[in-house]
């Protein structure tokens, strides 16, 4: 194989084109193709050249307290790794073995996924907050060998069945395992030379990522040596990273955009993985490290971004920033302004899932639409497919085409053939969400499939309405559910989680009510709102699923709730225009729970329509106020 045919050239002749046309997207889009790769180990033929090339730079740095901060070039993280592969080998480590790594924002972490590529394991990625019956369920589904983990989780383990190899890793120097468990201190003593036992093929698995599951028992995604690793060249062109940069992330290890942002664009361009490893977030610890560390490029879940904008922002040092973006659920438009104007840089969006790399953003450069989630990326195809017709259209299911599949698409889904033909079904890969798209091409996210509804046979996308609610000093959190109605088939019900300082009371529910209704159009208007923590996936992923099964024992099925009285503003017109997204990655609350759960609190006693009185609660002997409680609200 000459130099111009080998995966490291293939793999850098991509990656180059794509960071000379960082602010030309029209000519990224038309002359980016995929690399070609037959044979190809990441690690191998991407990490370790460029580790060769610029080995003292930094490839990670780890702000944190203690033992667990770090820093290690380049040079030092390829010789690491294969010290870890190396070690791992003597344990019984083979190729097509799988590994469940559940270690924290540690210096391991990346040693250990590097060594595991080098030889051909495939790791599963578990967060460090799944409990023992997760465990036990990700070990057998994913017919683990060998499992990886932190000193202090050991002891979740101790009732997952099954034979497998037990590796215990601490930050701290001179700490005694547990017992059974070998030591990963004992790394340190293998050779920093690693010969591959043999050819990696790009199509061989990699990673299998346990999804969240926000409506359904947990999937089984599997990606290969070239989806994930190379498939991010797509990731990295849409947060706009270059050589050198020093990018900070906000995500935990064991999701997909730990890996996304922590790992494979990153260093796809030859830049500085810099990470956060306190146990706690910090509005004020990040605006530190922005500063501090020369932060160049910078991605966060909207969760992070609507903390930071209760911070001082105009406090951040922002100098080196260059780039902002956001990713996990569409980020709400007051959020973006208040960073722009503090910043004077733009957070742009944008869309994939695990089961991808990035599909759709806004790139550097580009013009942006306020609510747009931008166009599609370099590589990829996206297609808006009518859910009735299967026809494509402005509007719909956004759909990959598989005529021209994107490298960074998932093989399927493990052990399950019938999920993996339903969403390969008719040609295309199909996402679970929708979205418009305008005559330039960008598209506008609608919500997961699942959660649009209708009410008086208008379409309501949830996340327009949750915008609009946490835009209100009062809101720290907000979920947007259909709740059965006689009337109006169903109308938008609205759980709230209050923002530190505010009472769940009467007086603050009309206050919320009025700001939404003076701002969304008759048929959107919240007509229910409920004080109440929202339930959430291990991953912080709102579960609407709930709130609207929730809603359904209360009140049997959609028109067959209690009344709620006619609203001649209501109507019954044909369904709305394209509406932003339902949020669906990880959120939580900036202050704490503020009240009981559903079906809990007091019977006060008050009569519907005569209004609560402040400071009480709902006439429903919940925390929950309807529209019809406060008269003059529609005065």
């Amino acid at each position: 194989m000459t130099d111009a045919q080998s995966p490291t050239q293939a793999f850098r002749d991509a990656r180059d084109l794509l960071l000379s046309l960082r602010e030309d997207y029209p000519a990224a889009q038309a002359g980016f193709t995929w690399p070609e790769l037959d044979e190809f180990n990441w690690a191998l033929d991407w990490f370790d050249v460029i580790a060769a090339q610029h080995p003292d730079r930094d490839a990670l740095r780890i702000v944190a307290d203690g033992d667990a901060a770090a820093r290690i070039s380049y040079g030092e993280m390829a010789a690491r790794s294969n010290q870890v592969a190396n070690w791992l080998r003597g344990l019984g480590a083979r190729r097509g073995d799988r590994l469940l790594l559940m270690l924290g924002n540690i210096a391991p972490l990346w040693e250990i996924i590097l060594a595991a590529m080098k030889l051909g394991v495939v790791i599963i990625p578990a967060s460090t907050l799944l409990g023992p019956e997760d465990l036990a369920d990700r070990v057998t589904r994913g017919d683990v060998r060998h499992v990886i983990t932190e000193y202090g989780h050991t002891p979740r383990f101790a009732e997952v069945p099954g034979d497998w190899t037990r590796v215990a890793v601490s930050t701290a120097p001179g700490a005694t395992p547990p017992d059974g468990w070998h030591g990963y201190a004992e790394a340190a003593a293998a050779g920093t030379r690693f010969d591959a036992d043999g050819i990696t093929h790009a199509t061989d698995p990699l990673l299998l990522y346990f999804t969240s599951g926000t409506t359904a028992q947990p999937k089984l995604v599997e990606h290969t040596h070239a989806s994930y690793p190379a498939g991010h060249l797509s990731t990295m062109y849409w947060i706009g990273l270059q050589p050198g940069d020093v990018h900070l992330n906000i995500s935990s290890p064991g999701w997909a955009k730990h890996a996304w942002s922590n790992v494979y664009a990153p260093w796809n361009a030859g830049a500085t993985v810099l990470v956060l490893g306190y146990e706690r977030f910090s509005a004020q610890a990040l605006m530190d490290a922005i500063g501090g560390c020369g932060v160049t490029t910078f991605c966060a879940p909207p969760t992070v971004w609507r903390m930071l904008i209760q911070a001082d922002l105009g406090a951040c040092d922002v100098a080196a920033l260059r780039e902002c973006v956001a990713a996990g659920e569409p980020l709400n438009p007051e959020v973006i302004d208040q960073v722009r104007r503090a910043w004077g840089i733009t957070v742009r969006d944008g869309y994939g899932q695990t089961e991808t790399t990035a599909q759709v953003g806004n790139p550097p450069g580009q013009p942006l639409r306020p609510g747009s989630m931008g166009r599609p990326l370099p590589g990829y195809t996206v297609a808006l497919i009518d859910p009735l017709t299967g026809a494509p259209g402005e509007e719909g299911e956004i759909c990959l085409d598989l005529a021209r599949r994107p490298l960074g698409l998932m093989t399927g889904y493990q052990d399950d053939a019938e999920r993996a033909a339903e969403a390969m079904r008719g040609g295309y890969y199909h996402t679970g969400d929708v979205a418009s798209r305008d005559a330039d091409g960008y598209l506008t996210y609608i919500g997961r499939t699942d959660d649009v509804f209708k009410a008086s046979d208008y379409r309501i996308s949830p996340f327009e309405l949750e915008s609009v609610l946490i835009e209100h000093e009062a809101v720290a959190e907000a979920a947007v559910v259909p709740s059965p109605d006689p009337m109006r088939f169903a109308v938008p019900k609205a759980y709230v989680t209050l923002a530190a300082g505010f009472e769940p009371s009467a007086e603050t529910a009309v206050a919320i009510l009025g700001y939404a209704r003076l701002r969304l159009s008759p048929y959107k208007r919240i007509r229910r709102l409920e004080f109440s923590e929202l339930p959430k996936t291990i991953s912080g992923k709102i579960r609407r699923v709930e709130l609207r099964a929730q809603e359904t024992v209360r009140l049997g099925m959609p028109g067959t709730g209690p009344a709620a009285g006619p609203d001649p503003a209501a109507g019954t017109g044909p369904a709305a225009g394209p509406d932003p997204a339902a949020g669906t990655g990880p959120a939580t609350g900036t202050g704490p729970a503020t009240g009981p759960g559903p079906g809990a609190g007091p019977e006060p006693g008050t009569e519907l329509g005569t209004g609560p009185q402040p400071g009480t609660a709902g006439p429903r002997g919940t925390l929950e106020f309807w529209e019809e409680d406060f008269p003059d609200l529609k005065g």
